[in-house]
């Protein structure tokens, strides 16, 4: 558990602000300062999941830390979302960067700020301090990213009302402002069907999208801190930040971490003392302050110790390592050849049920399970750690290259890569993913062609006596769309091979070292208990009469939260993801969220339900939603939507 600090340099205050914007919208900020008569460095947290409720714990743990070590740490609600005024727009549009522009400067400008200013934040907040250090605000020196992630919250979420504690008596006109001018968003791999990440998880975001040149071009300066976690999707990002940043303004940690911020204690640990590692970059970029932050290594990640598969971890086991450079002259390009001959690939349309959660969050079903049900799916290909060797550690993004003959005009193609204990049991290491239309050769049915995948990065310890396998399938639902046909494809193992990035054996003990975790004091929230049983977090069902598998998956945490300023949220929600044996045609997913906002002693009671299914045919994706909004008994807000998105495979 972290250690809870309450004695600081500088005792702290925090007040609610309203910061304009230059059309003359007000967004919501809630600032703790230290209590001195000089002016300080501002830190800025600019996110839209609602900082009154939705994370006010989270920062409850962070900011009041920050500003009892000298900082202004302000955290701020984008346009309309939480209490903010204005109305919500997509992730990153225009409207949201320009206004965190102006949230950088108006602190800058404040008398008890010296004018310095620096950006943290996780997930979208995360890439929010990215794309706003890219438009070059000269007050905005440094920035914290982690997790960096275009992640769209829930239609639910965005229908949620301002809090008339803190919103006044205008709320209700700034709720139903927001509701008329709400379209939910569509999956980003429906907008991106000519993408070569092939149809992603419909929650997921290309992590890809924060490209370090496009930055660095569009006018990044400030130094960037880049920190991900291997079981968090983004993690890639950091690989390409320090790869891409000049290194005098880039440093980046990856852990064995969730989509969480590393001090949390949330699984997989172990946690880090990461409130202090970034004191020390805002005291030397923000302060001047002359410390060994930049004498750090470049690169500074976790590589995992072999673990048997579970779908949680409270710690992982592993060690730190540092490389001074990326790529690193620790790490060599190791390429196996796939033997065997040809083999026909046509993955049953369940495999990948047990993929685990596409944006694992610490929750006790996150990670894939064991992956002996995948594999026998799948064509393997097995490579033993000799008995008398070294262990094979691996870090970095793996690669395979495979000769394949396409079935038909579309496919995808799955790579996993997993550690097979001398019991069998099979353990996912990373994972890579083509769409086969869109590979840079084309996928022309009956034509054998090399296609390269490209596996997410990782950094893990093969022992010795295990085996490193290659598990190539066609199908990977509901993780990926299937395409209309779904006839996989001929794998020629002759020219296809499995490349691993292997790292040399260092003692980096004595290089990495980290604090253990602290925080602030937590905000006391309530958890009313109940005599009900929790909904599984991921439920397979599989209904043998009709062929059909269904996934069952609770999103968010369930049940009533009450809040130390009286307000009782409650939430709940179903995802629901189906496929049958007739076909791929037959995929469709349904998602069902309600959300009560309620405060007894004012009688303030607001409900919203929402609906979203996804289903499709050959031509294309069938999308509907609905919305459902009360006030007490009253429905003040009801709308439907209906979408048909054309297909663009093959």
């Amino acid at each position: 558990m972290p250690r809870i600090r309450t004695d600081f340099p500088y005792e702290t205050r925090h007040e609610d602000l309203r910061i304009p914007m230059p059309d003359g919208i007000l967004l919501y900020a809630r600032a703790w300062r230290p209590l001195t008569d000089e002016p300080v460095p501002a830190l800025l947290e600019y996110d839209p999941h609602r900082l009154t409720d939705a994370t006010a714990a989270r920062d409850a743990q962070r900011h009041p830390w920050y500003a009892g070590h000298g900082y202004a740490s302000v955290r701020v609600d984008v346009r309309g979302h939480g209490n903010s005024e204005g109305l919500p727009g997509d992730a990153h549009d225009a409207t949201e960067l320009a206004d965190g522009d102006a949230v950088v400067h108006w602190l800058a400008e404040q008398p008890w700020c010296t004018g310095r200013v620096g950006m943290v934040g996780i997930g979208r907040g995360g890439a929010h301090a990215l794309r706003i250090a890219a438009l070059a605000p000269e007050p905005l020196k440094a920035v914290v990213t982690v997790c960096a992630a275009a992640d769209r919250p829930p239609l639910a979420s965005v229908c949620r009302p301002p809090d008339p504690r803190y919103a006044g008596e205008a709320w209700r006109e700034m709720w139903l402002e927001r509701l008329e001018a709400v379209e939910p968003f569509l999956p980003t791999w429906l907008t991106h069907q000519a993408g070569d990440s092939a149809h992603e998880h419909p929650t997921a975001i290309d992590p890809a999208s924060l490209d370090p040149a496009e930055l660095q071009a569009a006018g990044l300066q400030a130094a960037v801190l880049a920190v991900g976690g291997w079981h968090d999707p983004y993690r890639d990002t950091v690989l390409r930040l320090v790869e891409h940043l000049p290194r005098d303004r880039v440093r980046g940690v990856i852990g064995p971490w969730a989509h969480q911020y590393p001090d949390r204690d949330l699984p997989p640990g172990p946690a880090i003392g990461f409130l202090q590692e970034t004191l020390r970059w805002w005291d030397h970029h923000l302060k001047g302050i002359e410390n060994d932050v930049m004498a750090e290594p470049l690169l500074r990640s976790w590589i995992s110790a072999s673990h048997p598969p579970a779908t949680v971890y409270e710690e992982l086991p592993g060690r730190w390592v540092a490389d001074p450079s990326w790529p690193s002259p620790h790490v060599t390009p190791v390429t196996y050849g796939l033997g065997g001959g040809a083999v026909v690939v046509a993955s049953p349309q369940r495999t990948g049920l047990d993929a685990g959660a596409p944006v694992p969050r610490g929750n006790d079903a996150d990670l894939p399970p064991d992956q002996r049900a995948e594999d026998a799916h799948a064509a393997c290909f097995d490579f033993t750690v000799p008995e008398d060797g070294p262990a094979i550690e691996i870090l970095g993004r793996p690669s395979v290259r495979l000769r394949l003959t396409p079935h038909a005009p579309s496919g995808q193609v799955i790579a996993r890569l997993c550690d097979i204990a001398p019991d069998g049991a099979s353990t996912l290491v990373t994972r890579g993913v083509l769409d086969l239309s869109r590979a840079a050769v084309g996928a022309r049915t009956g034509r054998t062609e090399a296609y390269d995948v490209e596996l997410s990065g990782i950094g893990h310890a093969f022992p010795p006596g295990h085996r490193v396998r290659l598990a190539v399938s066609s199908a990977y639902w509901p993780w990926i769309w299937p395409t209309p046909d779904g006839a996989g494809f001929t794998l020629d193992p002759a020219g296809s091979s499995l490349t691993l990035p292997v790292r040399a054996a260092t003692d980096d003990a004595a290089a990495v070292a980290f604090e253990e975790p602290e925080q602030s004091e937590p905000l006391v929230v309530g958890i009313p208990r109940t005599l009900e049983e929790p909904r599984p977090e991921r439920l397979v069902v599989r209904d043998v009469a009709k062929g059909e598998w269904r996934l069952e998956v609770d999103p968010c945490p369930g049940g009533t939260r009450v809040f130390p300023d009286g307000l009782e949220y409650t939430e709940d929600a179903l995802e629901t993801y189906v496929i049958d044996e007739s076909g791929p045609l037959s995929a469709r997913t349904r998602t069902e969220w309600a959300i009560r906002l309620h405060r007894p002693e004012s009688a303030w009671d607001v409900k919203i339900d929402t609906r979203s299914e996804i289903s499709c045919d050959a031509e294309a994706f069938h999308l509907s939603d609905e919305v459902i909004c009360t006030e007490g008994e009253e429905i003040v807000f009801h709308r439907t939507w209906e979408k048909h998105i054309p297909r663009t495979e093959g």
